[in-house]
């Protein structure tokens, strides 16, 4: 199975080590697409050395190369939401994880999509019994 994470790059990367810890439990179901999403070297500035259409034209390839998308909404991200929108386009089954917090909401866009799944949590681990739920095991 190929797996593509979406996680916030240059929306801010405070997620960058939960990220990581999602990617690693995700490899217990297949080929993670996106590994790089989880790196703690990766700023919110994103990659470099690379053009912007690459990087473009890459994560395209590879979100419609892949069987599932698994997202982690909790911190707005344009690239994100472009991601889950291109998804549903083509339809890719979406699963979107987010962590409510006090002061924030969601997006109405993802939060009232009837064309993904969408699992708040709070933890690491409920997080993971959402993933387990969700996605066939090898």
């Amino acid at each position: 199975m190929k797996i593509y994470f979406a996680g916030s790059i240059r929306g801010g990367r405070e997620d960058a080590n939960l990220y990581l810890m999602i990617i690693n439990y995700l490899k217990n179901f297949g080929e993670v697409l996106t590994e790089h999403v989880g790196e703690a070297s990766l700023t919110s500035f994103g990659e470099g050395g690379t053009t912007e259409e690459f990087i473009h034209d890459r994560d395209m390839r590879w979100l419609l190369s892949s069987d599932i998308i698994v997202a982690e909404v909790t911190c707005p991200s344009l690239g994100v939401g472009y991601e889950i929108g291109r998804a549903i386009e083509h339809g890719k089954k979406v699963i979107c994880l987010y962590r409510p917090q006090e002061g924030k909401r969601l997006s109405a866009m993802i939060a009232g999509s009837q064309d993904l799944i969408l699992e708040q949590y709070s933890d690491l681990e409920t997080a993971k019994k959402i993933i387990k739920r969700h996605l066939p095991t090898l």
